[in-house]
Formats: C-alpha cells, sequence, structure tokens
C-alpha cells in the first residue's frame, strides 16, 4: 500500500533539488566507531526492498540517496531500539493527520509498530523487522512531507488561475536534517510560510468549536440587531462572538450593551466589513456562515500558503487581492499597508509575480484593445468631441492615449512590473473609491491610495528625489521614466484566511470564486 501511494505522490518530486535524482556520494567516513548509531546494513537489502515495491526509478533514487549518503547506517533507530527522532516525527505526522483529516497517509503497518512501542517500550521492534520498518519509516516521512509542505497534487495550480510558481522543496534535505536534529524544533526548518503554522493553529480552535458547540443561526425577529434590543438572539449572539474570541466573556443577560457592540465592531474588523457595531447585511451573512464552510476555507488557504515560499528577507510588496489592501516590507520586516482598488470579478486581477523596476511619473494611458473596442470606439461614434474632452489623441495605427494629467486615469504617476497581463500598480483620479468596504472596481490594473508614498519608498536610497523633486515630476505634464537602482519583488495573491500581526483570524469574501473551484477539488 505504502509504494502505491508514495507513486501516486511522485509528481511533486520531478524537480531534482526535491527528489535527488542525481546519484549521491558515499560518506565512508561515517563507522560503527562514529556514527550516531552502530547499526548498519548492506546495500544489497536496501535494493531488494525497493525491487519489491513499484515504484518509478526517481522514488527509488530518492530513498538510495538518503542511505548513501549516511553510509548505510539506520536513521530511525539505535542500539536502544527506536530512535528519538522517529518518536518526533510520528507525532509531528499524528498532528497532520488531525488537523488535515487527510487518511492518504495512513500507514497501518508502522501504526501497529508505533502503538507496540508505546506500549511496550523503545525496543519494541525485534531484530527481525527492525530494516524493514526503518525503510518504511523514511518511505513514510516522504510521503508526508509530499501532503505537509508540497501541497495538494490534484490541483494544478495554473487551472485555478494562480500563476506564481510553486515553491521548490528539498524534501530529502529536510529529512537529513531531521534525523540530525534528532526531530527537535522542527518548526525552524519546517519550509513552509510562517503564516501556515498560524493558520493551522486556528484550524484547531475552530474543530474545537465543532466538536462543542451548536452553530445555530440567530432567533431574528427583525431584519437587524443594534445596541439596546433584547431578546433571544442576544444570548445566542453573545455565544457565538465568545466563541470566535471577539467577546472576552458571555454573560446571560439579552440586552444588546456596550461591550457587546464592540465584541461586533471586532467580529467586523476581521471580515473588512464597515465597523458600525450593527448586526444585519452582510455581517449577519458572515456570521451565518456555517463552520464546515470556515475550516474548509482555512484548508484553501493553507493550501495555497504551501505553495508560496518562505517570507523574502529582502524588500518586497505584497498584494491581498480579496483583502484590497497592499503591504510593503522592508528588509522582511512589516512597514507599510495600503487600501487598494482591485479587478472586478469580470476584470480579475491576476495572480501572479513580478519584479517592480520602473516608477512612470506623469504617465500617458495608452487604451487596452479591449476597453478601446468595447467603450471608447463606441463613445467616439456617439460624440466627435469625446477625445478631447477627455484629454486623449490618436497615434499610430488607430491607437488611443490619454495625455499626462490630473485626470488620466493613471493619476500622476505608475509603478511597473512587466508581465505577460499588462498588470501594474497606479494612481488614480477617483480617490473616493478607496473609501469603499468592498473594493474591485478596475479593468484589472491595481489602483493605490498613497502613490506618493510608494514613490517616495522606492527612491528613497537616491538622494536626488526629494520630495519637492517627486511632487515636480509627478505634476510635470510630461511623462517621465524612472529606473530602480533595485528592482523589488511584488506578489499578487489570493488569500481569504489569513492571520494577522494582532494574532487575530481574517477572513474575505471569495470575490473571484476562486475558494469555490479549489474546494469543489479538494473536497470532492
Amino acid at each position: 500500500m505504502i509504494s502505491i501511494i508514495f507513486l501516486s505522490l511522485l509528481p511533486a518530486c520531478q524537480e531534482p533539488s526535491a527528489n535527488g535524482q542525481s546519484p549521491a556520494v558515499r560518506d565512508t567516513a561515517i563507522t560503527g566507531q562514529n556514527a550516531f548509531s552502530t547499526l548498519f546494513f548492506d546495500s544489497a537489502s536496501l535494493e531488494k526492498f525497493l525491487d519489491e515495491r513499484s515504484m518509478p526509478d526517481t522514488a527509488r533514487q530518492l530513498v538510495r540517496n538518503f542511505y548513501i549518503q549516511r553510509n548505510y547506517q539506520f536513521a530511525w533507530f539505535d542500539s536502544t531500539g527506536v530512535a528519538e527522532q522517529a518518536l518526533h516525527f510520528w507525532n509531528l505526522q499524528a498532528n497532520y493527520l488531525e488537523y488535515s483529516r487527510d487518511s492518504s497517509i495512513y500507514n497501518a503497518y508502522l501504526q501497529a509498530w508505533a502503538d507496540s512501542v508505546q506500549a511496550n517500550g523503545m525496543a519494541a521492534v525485534p531484530d527481525s523487522a527492525r530494516q524493514r520498518v526503518e525503510w518504511q519509516l523514511t518511505l513514510q516521512f516522504f510521503r508526508y512531507a509530499a501532503k505537509a509542505y508540497m501541497g495538494d497534487q490534484r490541483l494544478n495550480a495554473r487551472d485555478l488561475s494562480w500563476f506564481i510558481p510553486r515553491k521548490r522543496v528539498d524534501i530529502l534535505s529536510m529529512l537529513d536534517t531531521l534525523v540530525k536534529e534528532k526531530g527537535k524544533d522542527i518548526n525552524r526548518y519546517e519550509p513552509v510560510n510562517r503564516q501556515y503554522a498560524l493558520l493551522r493553529d486556528q484550524l484547531k480552535k475552530y474543530y474545537e468549536i465543532q466538536r462543542l458547540s451548536s452553530w445555530t443561526q440567530l432567533d431574528l425577529t427583525a431584519k437587524k440587531l443594534v445596541k439596546g434590543d433584547t431578546g433571544k438572539a442576544i444570548i445566542q449572539l453573545k455565544n457565538k462572538l465568545s466563541l470566535l474570541g471577539d467577546l472576552p466573556v458571555a454573560d446571560s443577560g439579552n440586552i444588546f450593551d456596550e461591550s457587546l457592540e464592540l465584541a461586533v465592531k471586532r467580529f467586523q474588523s476581521r471580515y473588512g466589513l464597515k465597523e458600525d457595531g450593527v448586526i444585519g447585511g452582510s455581517t449577519l451573512r458572515e456570521l451565518s456562515q456555517p463552520l464546515d464552510y470556515r475550516i474548509r476555507q482555512i484548508l484553501v488557504n493553507m493550501e495555497r500558503i504551501r505553495w508560496v515560499p518562505q517570507e523574502p528577507t529582502s524588500d518586497y510588496i505584497l498584494v491581498n487581492i480579496p483583502e484590497f489592501k497592499l503591504h510593503v516590507y522592508e528588509n522582511g520586516e512589516y512597514a507599510h499597508n495600503m487600501n487598494v482598488v482591485v479587478g472586478t470579478a469580470t476584470n480579475n486581477t491576476v495572480i501572479f509575480t513580478g519584479n517592480l523596476k520602473y516608477v512612470v511619473f506623469s504617465p500617458y494611458w495608452n487604451v487596452p484593445p479591449g476597453i478601446l473596442k468595447k467603450e471608447v470606439l463606441p463613445a467616439i461614434a456617439k460624440d466627435p468631441s469625446y477625445l478631447r474632452r477627455n484629454n486623449m489623441e490618436q497615434y499610430g495605427n488607430g491607437q488611443v492615449r490619454q495625455k499626462p494629467g490630473p485626470q488620466n486615469s493613471l493619476g500622476l504617476v505608475k509603478f511597473l512590473f512587466p508581465n505577460n497581463f499588462s498588470i501594474y500598480l497606479h494612481d488614480t483620479p477617483s480617490k473616493n473609491l478607496f473609501k469603499q468596504d468592498k473594493r474591485a472596481f478596475s479593468h484589472g490594473c491595481i489602483r493605490i491610495s498613497e502613490p506618493v508614498w510608494m514613490a517616495t519608498w522606492l527612491l528613497r536610497s537616491d538622494s536626488t528625489w526629494t520630495d519637492v523633486a517627486i511632487a515636480k515630476a509627478m505634476n510635470a505634464g510630461k511623462e517621465r521614466f524612472v529606473t530602480l537602482k533595485k528592482e523589488v519583488p511584488v506578489f499578487i495573491g489570493y488569500f481569504t484566511a489569513w492571520v494577522d500581526r494582532e494574532g487575530r483570524l481574517n477572513f474575505r469574501d471569495d470575490i473571484y470564486g476562486h475558494d469555490k473551484k479549489m474546494m469543489g477539488k479538494m473536497f470532492r
């Protein structure tokens, strides 16, 4: 059974860095005198074990390489019996099985031995079974790592409109580290983004809420609840907000008091809603979502987190589309955030990554072909003065562009990270849209609320770009490209659940339906 499932996971291990296709160099300096264990086996016995299993050559080489570089020294046993790292790994896997509810990697053969060790002590595995348990544990680790750190291989990220390359994971190196560290402090070297562990902890809390409580709908007699209202629904509301952590103490009173209003505002803040303290409309809708849905939403976002790299230690920019926010990191540390406007449900902002190279002051707006055909040309046909009134001009072979100026659709500055999707960051004359709670209004590009701050931050290492110089360039009415001395990575992501810097679990609407599509594939 183990080799069959391992075979199914192998597509996750096709990169040389992940599967060790190239033969490893045998470390003959490891001997019974200097090794952590005095237990060794010969290569022929391992080859016989591998031949008994149906698996690709790449999988065989992965296992071989692990033991070749150990000079065929046991990894999971020492002279006293089962080694410490084996117990730590088994607990790690048990934790994964508990929170992921993923039974596909369950191994009955090894579980029987684990139960025996727990009941009878470290030496419970006899010599006759030791080699087979050793090799099975190694295969089991690779199965676990492929699932826990590389993600669900049934999911094709591009089919889910995700164009950020999946991170590569060197699971061979990770196993080597786990054995050397005896399985301790694995959080230091787990190849996952910090958000993964944070969401994992929140997932466990939701499982506990599901186990201990009855998550029912509020018994409303009116369309909304406000401070001063009374009734059974108030008690139910207090219980819900207490379970979610927004209300510190849920008393038995049926009055919508000030402390409950503050709790509602905390809930609204975590969901990106207007913080008015009123239960109704969007707030009621979010509060009424089944716990099963929230659990699936967390799992979907944990899966996405598996795909992204660990946090860079350099400068970078992260745009989270469902949050309508742009986050700035300086030398890997959080520096700033601002509101953004993203693409509509019809004109999705693409999920991808690129390197920001240029600041363009007083930009032209070259009208995209789709907008030209659907909007501008019909407008010109109706009103010949349309181009002049909108400060536009024709150029080239029937193309149209809007000249620089305060009413330019790109505002006074744009920020380019060349890509195949024609997506960039830019200013906008429509400042009022940043006050909206939901900000999906653009044709796909990302409008930012603080363009001056962004230009200043990107050009801060160049002393010639003072505040005065930036203001002058933005209002010059003449397009000017400035090449950054150092490119800045930009990640445009799609996360509808995450834990913020205050430790609060946030949720957002699935504005493009990406969660729904992933849930259909993950939970079928």
